[in-house]
């Protein structure tokens, strides 16, 4: 039996290194949500309907959903720093361009290039922390880059539908596709993380077939559709529902969105704080994830029920419950994820998982513009949404049921986690 020799601990992922994920996932947000705050104003322009407004929101996705396998492969194989840095070349492009669109044809082919260029965002981030961050901090980590999901939209719902108000849509889109490439210039300039002996030690990682074949990798597949289907109905739907729905002026509707986005954000940041401070404690790491697995769960379940059956201000109160919700489920679903992978196989596992869970985002939008063109209410597009959410709780608690580290076999090992009979390094670097 051979023996592997435990290094030093090591002293984790950088904060400058945290602080520009947390960045580029704000950047991200914005890009990808701007159109559902220009949502009624593009309507009106162009003269859309509800459904062709849907397909333009679901229309990212088509790219970045099937983006997610290649961009998962190449994290893997590539200078995950270097794959990020294009992605958000790409991306940013894209949003610019979008300020300068003519019709609803020109805004499908850029949210489509939006969508190549933001798909490498979430493997490349993912392979960074997994490979860089001690367990004890993955909460934290994933609590902030969660937390800029739901800020990005924060933003972009009152900063920008004030300026899209007084300045119009196009400008922002501009002004703001521009700042976005900004973030390129610290990234490429922050030094690389070192990479530990034990992992520069370690063969190159699973395969995609042996990765594949992993029952827990399916059930979190099933779980973070279910969690992106609620998430994306909020963030492609929630300024129309405002509007639309309750009578909201756009000025109130930027308040009231951006409200929902912060707590969402703040939950999702003291979630993590949590999680990172029950493990200190000495609690399992599986105890840990999967309590906030569900808990989030079952928040949206209820929330989203109550948001489709409650009068106008209970469906508010519902709506701002299912942000908290969110905040704390997805922090844990993204930290999850490293710690079932590992450093050897986070890119390609997310990959895998992020493709499934934005097949919810090309579903939310459309299934949800369909059921409110037929329905005239978005009641039925709630309970959907709830509906997924009880699936969610059994594809956690029944297929994935363990958030550990995945033994991989001997001839696909990585991520410092060894298989049965050989001892080596823990993640965190503890033997």
């Amino acid at each position: 039996m051979s023996v592997r020799r435990p290094e030093p601990a090591r002293s984790g992922v950088s904060t400058r290194v945290v602080a520009l994920l947390t960045a580029a996932a704000f950047i991200n947000a914005v890009d990808r949500g701007n159109l559902a705050t220009a949502g009624p104003l593009i309507l009106d322009q162009f003269g859309l309907t509800n459904a062709q407004l849907g397909v333009l929101l679901s229309a990212f996705f088509w790219t970045y959903a099937p983006g997610q396998l290649p961009a998962g492969l190449i994290a893997e194989r590539l200078n995950p720093r270097w794959v990020l840095a294009a992605g958000l070349g790409i991306w940013g492009i894209a949003t610019a361009l979008t300020g300068l669109a003519n019709g609803f044809m020109t805004i499908l082919v850029l949210r489509l290039l939006l969508g190549v260029g933001e798909s490498v965002m979430y493997p490349a981030s993912f392979k960074i922390l997994a490979r860089d961050a001690r367990e004890g901090q993955r909460g934290r980590a994933n609590g902030f880059l969660s937390a800029a999901q739901f800020f990005g939209p924060a933003f972009g719902t009152f900063v920008g539908a004030l300026v899209m108000v007084s300045l119009g849509w196009r400008f922002f889109f501009l002004m703001f596709g521009c700042a976005s490439l900004l973030w390129l210039w610290p990234w490429l300039r922050t030094p690389a993380e070192p990479t530990p002996q034990v992992f520069r030690d370690a063969p190159a990682g699973p395969s995609t077939a042996m990765t594949l074949r992993r029952r827990e990798l399916w059930g979190a597949c099933i779980g973070q559709f279910c969690e992106a289907y609620a998430l994306y109905l909020v963030l492609s739907w929630l300024p129309v529902y405002l509007v639309r729905a309750r009578g909201f002026s756009v000025p109130m509707m930027a308040q009231f969105g951006a409200g929902v986005y912060v707590l969402s954000a703040l939950a999702a940041i003291v979630s993590g704080w949590v999680s990172d401070r029950w493990l200190v404690a000495g609690a399992r790491c599986s105890r840990v994830r999967m309590a906030a697995v569900l808990t989030g769960f079952i928040g949206v379940a209820v929330c989203m029920s109550a948001c489709a059956l409650a009068g106008p201000l209970g469906s508010l109160l519902a709506m701002v419950g299912c942000g908290i919700s969110l905040g704390i489920l997805l922090t844990a679903i993204f930290a999850s994820v490293q710690t079932l992978a590992g450093a050897g196989a986070a890119a390609r596992w997310m990959g895998v998982q992020n493709l499934c869970a934005n097949v919810a985002g090309i579903a939310a939008p459309v299934i949800t513009g369909l059921v409110v063109d037929r329905t005239g209410t978005f009641s039925a597009g709630f309970l959907i949404a709830a509906s997924l959410a009880v699936l969610g709780i059994f594809a956690y608690g029944l297929i994935v049921r363990e958030v550990e580290p995945v033994r991989w076999p001997t001839s696909g090992r990585s991520s410092g986690v060894a298989p049965a009979g050989e001892e080596t390094i823990a993640a965190d670097g503890h033997g």
